[in-house]
């Protein structure tokens, strides 16, 4: 067994920022599988072209002969597992590629896995990690007064993303108690940062905000999301492969809930600041309430105590500072930007916002 790492779906938002802040604080050698898809950019990761310590292979984590003939060639010492569609608007629209990829390709990865672990060595199997990423969405929706989800609350998926990830954790546990394959689990709250796909409400805000365009709220705007500087993640992630139990599940939150009508208001007061005023006035003006999303979760919040209590981890990033630093990155980076709003995208949004703005 080698000092690599293999990281599946690596060149998406988060996969690659944790590629980033791996090899920038560990240098551990990092292969990431990912097919590359409409949000998997490998632009994302081109600070590390030729850098020998990376190796981006393109394919599938359903391609099991493509799985094994890697964990054979590159005998990495733990997986970390990104890979997912990610987006429930995509999910009400087509659940099917949800299943394959959320489902299915964790099932193939789980099993591929448990086939090279168990030739292992016993010293490297016990040195081996499987982590396993995975979102708040299961366990449903909240209250206004209810507790924020901990690692025992209920799984209670509403919608076909939420389900698709819920099976994977499932999988993923049955794994480890089955078989003893060593089973890590993480479920974060909302992400943002640099590199994020702008089908999200915060890139969105704030690409809209900056062209003087729409927008679009969905709702009353009241939606309660816990917010988790990116960058916050990566390194609970690191930390949890690192110390974590083996067997047991960890919540990565921001400590950080806000509305969705308080986020996009603040974005439009950064984007005034930082560019220059529309002549139609303040970019608050330009909010517009759209069709609620089919079985639109009310709030999600994360109880982050036990990934404090056991590995002593805690977010570094104020939700405020954070957000400035995401706009920043977002009005530098136009180059960026321009790669990923390609055709696709921007039927996407057509598809999603446009046709709903006329309530």
């Amino acid at each position: 067994m080698r000092d690599t790492i293999l990281v599946t779906g690596g060149a998406g938002f988060i996969g690659s920022n944790f590629i980033l802040s791996w090899i920038g604080a560990a240098g551990a050698r990092v292969v990431n599988l990912d097919l590359l898809t409409y949000a998997g950019n490998p632009g994302n990761l081109s600070s590390l072209d030729g850098d020998s310590r990376y190796q981006l292979v393109r394919g599938d984590i359903s391609n099991a002969d493509l799985v094994s003939s890697l964990l054979r060639e590159h005998q990495p010492r733990a997986i970390v597992h990104f890979a997912a569609e990610s987006h429930v608007d995509r999910s009400i629209a087509s659940p099917g590629a949800f299943i394959r990829t959320n489902v299915q390709g964790t099932f193939v990865l789980l099993d591929q896995t448990l086939s090279y672990w168990s030739k292992l060595s016993e010293a490297d199997q016990a040195m081996f990690r499987f982590l396993h990423v995975s979102t708040d969405e299961v366990y449903g929706s909240l209250g206004p007064d209810d507790p924020a989800f901990s690692e025992t609350t209920p799984y209670s998926p509403n919608s076909p993303y939420a389900a698709s990830k819920a099976a994977s954790d499932h999988l993923a546990r049955a794994y480890h108690h089955t078989w003893g394959l060593p089973v890590l689990t993480t479920n974060c709250s909302n992400n943002y940062g640099p590199f994020q796909f702008p089908e999200k409400l915060i890139p969105l805000v704030i690409l809209n905000a900056l062209e003087g365009k729409a927008l679009p709220v969905y709702g009353d705007g009241k939606n309660v999301r816990d917010w988790l500087f990116v960058e916050d993640h990566c390194a609970a992630i690191r930390a949890v492969l690192e110390r974590g139990r083996v067997g047991e599940t960890y919540n990565i939150g921001g400590n950080s809930e806000r509305t969705n009508i308080e986020v996009v208001k603040l974005i439009c007061d950064l984007v005034d600041e930082m560019r220059p005023a529309l002549p139609s006035g303040p970019r608050r003006n330009l909010v517009t309430f759209v069709k609620d999303r089919p079985g639109h979760d009310r709030r999600y919040a994360i109880d982050a105590s036990k990934l404090e209590r056991e590995l002593g981890w805690q977010p570094g990033e104020r939700f405020e500072n954070g957000l400035r630093k995401t706009v920043r990155w977002y009005l530098d980076h136009s180059s960026w930007v321009e790669s990923v709003q390609t055709g696709a995208y921007l039927e996407w949004i057509a598809q999603n916002y446009t046709e709903r703005l006329a309530i």
